[in-house]
Formats: C-alpha cells, structure tokens, sequence
C-alpha cells in the first residue's frame, strides 16, 4: 500500500470540487464549539419559532463525530445560484408579481448539490483505492441533516457569518449553497480564514421589512417572513402579513442590499436557472394553479416545501397587499369556494384589504 499525501490530495479535492461546479472548496476540523454556543443562545432566546427539528438531535449537530462516527474532518463547499440579469428590487416594486427567493427559483439544491458532493466522494474513493486505502468513509450533506453548516462553511474559510446570519464572501457575496463531506481523511486543514468585513454596516439590519434580525448575528424566525412562507404551517400573524408585500416564497432583502454582493457572480449552473416563470410570474396566474398543477410544477423545485396549502396561503397575503383589483377580489372570492379553514383566514384578510383600498 502506498502512502497517501494528503497535503496533495487536499489539492485534488479543490480541483475536483471546481471542476463538478463548485467555486469554493474549504477544508476543516469538527471543533464547532463556538457555533455550538451560539445555537444553544438562540435556541434559548425562543428565536427558533417551532424548528424543534434544531434542538432535536442533542450535540450531533454541533459534534461531528457524534452525527457520523469516525468523523475528523470536513470537506465544505459552495456554490452560486443567483440568477443572470435578475434585478430584485424591480420585482419587488412589481406588486401584481409574485417574489420568490432567489435559491428557489430553479432545481431544488438539495438534489444538485447532494449529486455532485457525490461525485467528489467518488473522485476521493477512486484515488484512495488506487493506492490500496480501503478504510476511507464519507457522508455528503446539504441542509439535509443536524449540520451546523455555516460554522462549518466559516472555520473552512469559504467567508464570515454576517449580521444578517448569513455566510458572506468578500470576492463572492452571499448568493450561495453550502455542502459539506464528513470524512476520516486527515487532510491537512485550511489555515486561512475569512475577516468578518461586515464592520459598521447595518444595511441589512435596516431593510429587514419585519425586523427579524433583531440585533447583528441575530434572527428572530417569529419575526421573518422565510420562516413564516417555508416553515410556519399554520396561521401567519397580520403584522408580519402586512410587511410581507409581494414576497410569497423566502424573503431576500438583506442580501439585496447588502454591499458585498456587489461581487456576486451570476450561477452558470442551468439547473438554477429559473423554472415556470417563477422570477416574473404574476400572483393571479399562480394562484389558478389546481393541486395537482403546483405537485406538477413544484416537483424537483424547493417551492414543495411549502405545500400546497401554504402555497396559496401565501399568495392570498400578497394578493391582499397588491393594489386594488376587481379581478383579485373575483380570484380570492372564487378560491375562498374550495380552500381550506387555513387558507380561508388569509383569503378573508386579503378581501378585507383589497376592499379597505377600495374606500380610500
């Protein structure tokens, strides 16, 4: 058996990484203690909303080697998603618009992601029998286990967890996915780290429409309106309705604004490529889509997520925001016919907003 150089194989693995589509490839150890602290704060200053999901898995998220045994690495990568000529406050403006998040406009990155942190995995697999190795073990993630994804992203230096919590590249900006490898490689890790940059900025703090980062590095999901269009599954409070604006599907503002991603680069990944016309299709046309159409148009796409129900809960809300419209008031009374107990408290909100314009 030949001995492996793992300084050398650690190359390998960021040239195999970006030419499988990544722009980054950052290794590390499974010391996340520090990120561990400050999920345990969050999580005790309630701003997890009812994720239990976060709290569930005990320190499997925060220690590695407990998630997958055997663990003393991690390979972390990223990838950009952003869409070409995509201008987002002109899409926000467009009130008649619907607004998804950008990251789901295209294929779900579960699956791209999740196939190509594979196809590295094999690369390494391949290399190491070569040389006779047969005790290599490897587990590919992406926002699909207890993972502490953006500690992991930060301490492999791919950037710094921003004030709006997200992970910031000082050449890339934040329009990114992250994926990582569980591995018992003793590769060498990444000595150079990200400086966090965001110094005096508050620019994401302040376009916050609902005041969810409620000071910097800190995200209250009660307050955000991803958390309350993706996760909330029941009943969104009429504060956070009437600042949802146009957004149906995630929220991006703090990105939009935030002055590092004036180097984002736009994806040349065609699976995020905008699908069904979600970056420029009106809320009326989506709202006529049956359950069996959203299944249809939704699968392989992050918009699942939300469910059907969900789906058209959102758009009453943003319907109920739009400007006046005989039209939006025909659509709501006729789905308020067939819709759910849920979906009826946010067409009846909607009603009573387009028909209080109306008056004005």
């Amino acid at each position: 058996m030949e001995n492996p150089d793992y300084a050398e194989l650690a190359q390998a693995v960021k040239d195999w990484g970006q030419s499988l589509g990544f722009q980054q490839v950052g290794i590390t150890d499974t010391d996340l203690s520090s990120h561990d602290q400050h999920l345990q704060t969050w999580l005790a200053n309630g701003y997890g909303a009812d994720m239990n999901y976060m709290s569930r898995h005990g320190e499997k998220r925060s220690k590695p080697e407990a998630l997958i045994p055997g663990t003393i690495r991690i390979i972390s990568v990223r990838m950009d998603y952003l869409p070409a000529n995509d201008d987002i406050s002109e899409n926000l403006i467009a009130t008649t618009n619907a607004y998804v998040a950008r990251y789901a406009l295209g294929r779900d990155y579960h699956k791209v992601i999740r196939a190509r942190l594979r196809k590295l995995e094999q690369k390494i697999n391949r290399h190491l029998l070569d040389l006779g190795m047969t005790e290599f073990s490897a587990r590919v993630f992406t926002d699909s286990a207890p993972v502490l994804e953006k500690g992991v992203a930060e301490k492999a230096g791919l950037g710094w967890i921003g004030k709006n919590t997200l992970i910031i590249n000082e050449r890339a900006g934040s329009w990114f996915f992250l994926g990582e490898i569980y591995t018992n490689i003793p590769l060498p890790e990444d000595q150079t780290h990200a400086v966090n940059r965001c110094g005096t900025c508050n620019s994401c703090i302040d376009i916050c429409p609902t005041k969810a980062i409620v000071a910097p590095y800190q995200l209250d999901s009660r307050l955000c309106i991803s958390y309350h269009t993706i996760e909330n599954r029941g009943v969104i409070p009429v504060p956070i309705r009437e600042q949802m604006g146009n957004r149906i599907f995630g929220c991006d503002d703090c990105q939009a604004v935030c002055p590092w991603n004036r180097y984002a680069a736009p994806t040349a990944e065609p699976d995020f490529k905008p699908r069904n016309n979600l970056d420029t299709a009106t809320l009326l046309s989506l709202f006529q889509w049956s359950e069996q159409e959203f299944n249809k148009r939704s699968e392989g796409s992050a918009i699942r997520r939300t469910g059907f129900e969900g789906w058209l809960r959102n758009i009453s809300i943003a319907l109920g925001n739009a400007p006046f419209d005989t039209r939006i008031v025909k659509a709501l009374f006729d789905k308020r016919k067939t819709a759910t107990d849920l979906v009826k408290i946010h067409v009846d909100w909607a009603i009573e907003q387009q028909q209080a314009k109306l008056t004005l």
